[in-house]
């Protein structure tokens, strides 16, 4: 097979991947999926063309997907994660979905892509100690395409690593030592059911309209191709009963896939709550001064902002100019657009593919990889960034985000302090700074973090803002600030 023909060879077995199992890979997974194609194909004792032809059947051989996605899926959590969510999960989605429960009914709480079962298992933990009951007050559905790591859920036996972030006092009542590991108690491993389920395909009995009250489907968007995650996130949608909860991964959004949903904020965490029949969509509107209608809370306001930013991403597929001040090297605008849109494997696969990493390119790779979860590379390129004297104060910024999202509070702090002394005029820092002393509880420095980060945010450069906020608009990040000084008692 010459170069040309395996490369060929490669992308087929890329889509039929995707087809199939919904997962996308960028370029710098070619020679791990190489290795995957003749491998399978010796397996199977086929020739590469034949065992291709075989996987691009309308239905392949059930056997052979389940050995890819066992390959394929990326099987990494731990109990506890993302506190933030958790919190909000028991103290909002919880007790505001078990209000309208029937009797006749438990509440439905799906989680999708469970992988080894930490996080359902998690969910079931929340509810005993709140004193809701699984098996009786609530089903917990646990879905992964992954044979090998439900196997390992049913098992229920888990290492120290494992319980990394779950608090001394849980570890002990809901966990026994059974040699190097920790044995899950039987009453909270018989309050999930867990299920082989291929999330690319339809499965009428699992996605039941209305089935569900609670879903998590964190960290797994981000590794499916665009019409995929569009087509998972509208099963989710449909399956959800109206006012039900959608939780995602923290670098994962719903801008460009649905609009079916409000967003929400309490706790530090955000995620999404399902309309219901008689909420309107939300008008798109026009003007920077249209931010702040009158809505039900703030994050209202957020989500306007943040359809403005992926209806200006459609208007212009080139906003090169205004970020970099010139026309920047080709395929970076298509990028940036995808950015905008929240379509951050698009994005990052236009990145990748352009050849000249300048260092424009690389603020763009640094943002993406850090909204997709990549935080070790994130951290590499933003490393290097920091030596340059322009884009000193934007990486150490990012390097926050970065640490925050591996736990390191002190660490993002420090680097959030380090941009904000290197540039005091860019407002993401203090936005963050304030965010994190709110949690911390230090309101002093909370107060003056986030009353500087207002005043900035008025003068900030709109290319500073759609770049690093999050996706959100400036009004929409005014607003976050001035609701968290009004709830410590500080009027903006």
């Amino acid at each position: 097979m010459n170069a040309r023909d395996e490369g060929l060879d490669l992308e087929r077995f890329r889509a039929a991947i995707a087809l199939h199992l919904g997962l996308r890979f960028d370029n710098a997974k070619q020679d791990s999926l190489a290795e995957l194609l003749i491998r399978r194909a010796q397996v199977l004792a086929l020739e590469i063309t034949s065992y291709l032809a075989h996987l691009e059947a309308p239905s392949p051989p059930g056997s052979e997907l389940r050995a890819l996605a066992h390959e394929l899926t990326v099987p990494e959590t731990y109990f506890f994660r993302h506190a933030a969510q958790l919190r909000a999960f028991s103290e909002v989605a919880l007790p505001r979905r078990l209000a309208v429960r029937t009797a006749a009914r438990p509440l439905r709480v799906l989680s999708v892509g469970c992988a080894s079962g930490e996080e359902p298992y998690s969910l079931a933990i929340v509810m005993s100690e709140r004193a809701v009951e699984p098996m009786r007050d609530v089903f917990i559905r646990g879905v992964d395409a992954n044979h090998a790591m439900l196997s390992k859920a049913i098992q229920g036996r888990y290492s120290e690593w494992a319980l990394r972030e779950t608090p001394d006092l849980v570890r002990q009542r809901w966990f026994s030592p059974c040699g190097r590991d920790f044995l899950l108690d039987p009453a909270i491993r018989s309050a999930v059911r867990f299920e082989e389920r291929n999330l690319a395909a339809d499965n009428d009995d699992l996605w039941v309209p209305g089935a569900y009250d609670i879903a998590f489907c964190r960290n797994v968007l981000m590794y499916f191709t665009t019409p995929s995650a569009e087509a998972l996130v509208g099963r989710i949608g449909r399956a959800l009963a109206p006012g039900g909860f959608l939780f995602l991964g923290h670098a994962e959004t719903l801008r460009g896939l649905s609009d079916d949903f409000h967003l929400r904020h309490s706790h530090g965490a955000f995620y999404y709550e399902r309309k219901t029949p008689s909420c309107p969509r939300d008008v798109r509107t026009s003007g920077a001064d249209r931010a702040t209608e009158s809505t039900s809370t703030w994050v209202d306001a957020l989500g306007r902002a943040s359809e403005r930013i992926s209806e200006m991403a459609r208007r212009s597929l080139t906003p090169t100019a205004a970020l970099l001040g010139s026309a920047g090297p080709p395929g970076l605008g298509e990028a940036l657009a995808h950015l905008y849109a929240g379509r951050f494997g698009d994005a990052l696969e236009r990145i990748e593919a352009i050849p000249s990493m300048d260092p424009h390119v690389r603020l763009v790779l640094a943002v993406l990889l850090t909204h997709l979860g990549q935080l070790g590379r994130a951290e590499r390129v933003c490393a290097d960034l920091s030596q340059s004297i322009e884009y000193e104060a934007r990486a150490h910024h990012l390097l926050a985000l970065c640490r925050e999202g591996q736990g390191d509070r002190a660490g993002a702090i420090h680097h959030e302090r380090r941009a904000a002394t290197i540039d005091p005029t860019f407002a993401m820092p203090r936005v963050h700074l304030g965010l994190l002393a709110r949690r911390a509880g230090d309101g002093m420095t909370a107060r003056r973090e986030l009353e500087t980060a207002v005043t900035l945010l008025h003068g900030e450069r709109d290319e500073k803002v759609l770049l690093f906020g999050g996706g959100f608009g400036r009004h929409g990040l005014i607003s976050l600030c001035q609701t968290e000084l009004r709830r410590m008692g500080h009027a903006p």
